[in-house]
């Protein structure tokens, strides 16, 4: 009996220390997976993962210049459900990605392409990121703006719901995953000024207010590094699209993703007449230089300092660059990028 006991002290111990280390793992790394499909981490696996436009292979469904012939961008990953009712529509619980808070459900599959979507804000390294959760079925039960959840933890039901004409057959059902940066929260006020007679039934939470990272690079450098991963030195990384200049010194941004931003001793020392900002292919500005008059290379407000040549050749589904000859300049998108950013 003594031996009975002990074997089961011995097997809740082993249970206790093995719980503590997968909690402890899943604590060092700041990203989870949003559904239990996790084969991206298989060799070859980006098939049982991915869900592809229609027509097109699984790569569609991956983040970045994969549509319409590589002139579209997709900010988010498709990822396709493992789990059906017996109506043959997806089951898949939706897992937070990481501890956060909620901060916005749209319940009207008709008032967006994202269908029903759900956005959480997380800060990571004094980061605020943003992940969002689209083409739900619907929230799960208790979930409201304000609540706080863990990593992991439910938040909603996979569905395939759209306004599009096509929509989401039950073969393609997936949930669309992000991770965002949040731009302004003057957003609102800058549609309404810029985007006179459209609607924005979102307020800030309108898609043209958050610019995305890859997910799943986080996610294979999560699982490549462990707790060695740094969400801050991946975002420093990014490779360069192009450097602007800005003649703008107090915007939202600065203070939200402060930890992006380089000191200048002669800035510091003469005033700040405003920014150097360089922004990855999506636009996601992930280094920023406060720049003294002397250093100013225009008087106009927003100035194209330089282009990676090669970047802007790979990735041009954002359109913010144009080239005649051997000179580049900023498209009406790429300088009303940059007025948002800096509105």
């Amino acid at each position: 009996m003594k031996n009975f006991f002990f074997g089961l002290f011995r097997a809740a111990l082993v249970l206790a220390l093995a719980t503590a280390a997968f909690l402890n793992a899943a604590a060092q790394s700041p990203f989870q997976f949003p559904t239990a499909n996790h084969t991206l981490l298989e060799k070859d696996g980006g098939e049982k993962f991915f869900v592809g436009t229609v027509g097109n292979d699984w790569t569609s469904g991956m983040f970045g210049c994969v549509r319409s012939h590589g002139q579209q961008i997709h900010e988010g990953l498709d990822i396709r459900c493992l789990q059906r009712d017996r109506h043959h529509e997806p089951a898949d619980p939706v897992l937070a990605t990481a501890d956060g808070v909620v901060v916005y459900y749209n319940p009207y599959s008709g008032l967006s392409n994202y269908g029903r979507y759900l956005i959480l804000r997380h800060k990571i390294e004094g980061l605020e990121i943003y992940s969002l959760y689209a083409h739900l079925h619907e929230k799960k039960d208790g979930i409201k703006i304000g609540q706080t959840v863990r990593a992991g933890e439910q938040i909603a039901l996979m569905g395939r719901t759209a306004n599009t004409h096509e929509g989401i057959s039950k073969e393609r059902a997936h949930v669309h995953f992000e991770l965002n940066f949040f731009i302004t929260d003057r957003f609102s006020e800058w549609h309404k000024k810029n985007a006179a007679g459209q609607r924005n039934d979102h307020g800030d939470w309108n898609g043209q207010n958050l610019v995305g990272l890859d997910p799943r690079l986080i996610l294979l450098k999560e699982a490549e590094q462990g707790s060695k991963f740094s969400l801050l030195d991946f975002v420093r990384n990014q490779s360069e699209l192009c450097r602007v200049q800005v003649r703008a010194k107090n915007f939202p941004w600065l203070k939200r993703y402060a930890p992006l931003v380089r000191r200048n001793p002669l800035a510091e020392t003469e005033g700040i007449a405003g920014y150097e900002i360089a922004i990855n292919y999506n636009g996601l500005p992930f280094l920023l230089i406060p720049r003294a008059t002397s250093e100013m290379k225009s008087a106009s407000r927003v100035f194209l300092v330089s282009v990676n040549d090669e970047e802007a050749r790979q990735h041009p589904c954002r359109h913010f660059l144009s080239k005649k000859g051997a000179s580049w300049a900023l498209t009406s998108k790429g300088a009303r990028h940059f007025d948002l950013l800096t509105y």
